[in-house]
């Protein structure tokens, strides 16, 4: 395991070459049918923009830091929501050849991006907040009742609608947490203003925003941190790479080592991996490719996988010796 290459969406040529062989090479082979989930976040992204502008005016008219904010964070949501529904529209095309695995990773970049905006506003939120407990200015309690409870009642709607997608995406892991947020600060608008026209407690307005941009700043962290494990490469969560080593070695007694193993994923669904199989002299090459791959994808989850059959000393090994040779020569 000495040789660790990166195989970040490289294309491999295997014509005439039978001991290299690949999953899926058709250009499609690892698309999944995505429009039920870019329904959802456009509609939903209309959903929130629409709603959006009756915020930002109820904000105003009852002066509630907390339906303005909410507002704001609405509006960040509908950009964020109109880019998600892009990044599923780019990962239906075909691959090409300067990207050979498509476009599904561009959920995963629109992901990351998605929780490093949330960090933005909650820092926002929190700045503002901070001036209004200082000077607290008056707030419309009724009014702003009224329009936090049909905000709520709109989030609910978009948290129903995005719900029933594909929970395994990060890009609609963004787009729910995104609404999760709009849903929080509407609930929170809703208990300020309950409390504004009980006891006419105006401080509750900045300090229930405070608490719901820490709530959310908690679920950005974890997307930004899943969003950036897949964008560096690094094997998936739900995949154990020494574990699958010992599996594969243990069900191929053909297989005298397996070296060189890489395992990522797309889009945090959709598993890749790379590995270097030693046989054993006499070993049916591509039987065993096949078998090998037919293992991978039912048990370990890896639909797409380039298998390297060896005979021998391993074919990198060879390579950096001779790599070594020329450099000693020159010198």
């Amino acid at each position: 395991m000495g040789h660790d290459h990166a195989h970040s969406g490289h294309a491999h040529d295997d014509h005439g070459q039978g001991g290299h062989d690949h999953a899926g090479h058709s250009h499609g082979g690892l698309h999944l049918h995505g429009g039920g989930d870019k329904t959802r976040v456009l509609i939903v992204c209309g959903l929130t923009l629409s709603f959006m502008v009756v915020e930002v005016a109820g904000g105003l008219l009852t002066g509630s830091l907390a339906l303005i904010a909410d507002a704001g964070h609405m509006l960040t949501d509908a950009v964020s929501l109109g880019l998600s529904w892009y990044a599923f529209h780019l990962a239906g095309r075909p691959a090409t050849q300067r990207l050979t695995y498509g476009f599904d990773r561009v959920k995963t970049l629109v992901a990351y991006t998605n929780g490093l905006a949330i960090f933005g506003i909650a820092g926002w939120i929190v700045y503002e907040a901070v001036g209004r407990l200082m000077a607290p200015p008056p707030v419309m309690g009724g009014a702003m009742l009224v329009v936090a409870a049909a905000g709520f009642a709109v989030n609910i709607a978009a948290f129903l609608i995005l719900r029933g997608g594909d929970h395994g995406s990060l890009n609609m892991r963004g787009a729910i947490l995104h609404v999760l947020g709009d849903l929080l600060g509407s609930a929170a608008a809703i208990v300020a203003a309950l409390v504004i026209m009980a006891t006419g407690w105006m401080p509750i307005d900045p300090i229930l925003s405070v608490f719901v941009a820490v709530l959310i700043l908690s679920t950005a962290w974890s997307l930004v941190r899943d969003a950036g494990h897949v964008l560096l490469e690094g094997t998936p969560d739900s995949t154990d790479r020494d574990g699958l080593v010992a599996d594969m070695t243990a069900h191929f007694p053909e297989v005298r080592e397996i070296h060189h193993v890489h395992v990522w994923s797309l889009d945090g669904s959709r598993n890749v991996a790379t590995l270097h199989a030693c046989l054993k002299e006499g070993a049916d090459a591509h039987g065993i490719v096949v078998a090998m791959k037919r293992r991978l994808a039912e048990k370990h989850g890896i639909g797409h996988a380039t298998i390297e059959t060896e005979f021998g000393e391993c074919t990198d090994l060879s390579v950096h010796q001779h790599e070594a040779a020329q450099v000693k020569y020159l010198h």
